[in-house]
């Protein structure tokens, strides 16, 4: 039996800075992988945002 270990990469959920700070309705969160012994902090990246129509700020969220 091949040996099971946890393994550097999680799934990782980002959520739009802006809009969670606006208080409209709705929510934009994207779903993506990163290898947390290369990046322990809170990711960032920056994505398209369907309800703001535009590209926004999003972070990494527990």
């Amino acid at each position: 039996m091949a040996k099971k270990s946890k393994g550097n990469r999680i799934q990782v959920i980002l959520e739009c800075t802006e809009h969670k700070q606006s208080g409209e309705a709705g929510t934009s969160r994207y779903v993506t992988t990163k290898n947390r012994k290369n990046t322990p902090d809170r990711m960032e990246r920056k994505k398209y945002n369907p309800i703001l129509k535009r590209v926004t700020l999003h972070r990494e969220i527990k």
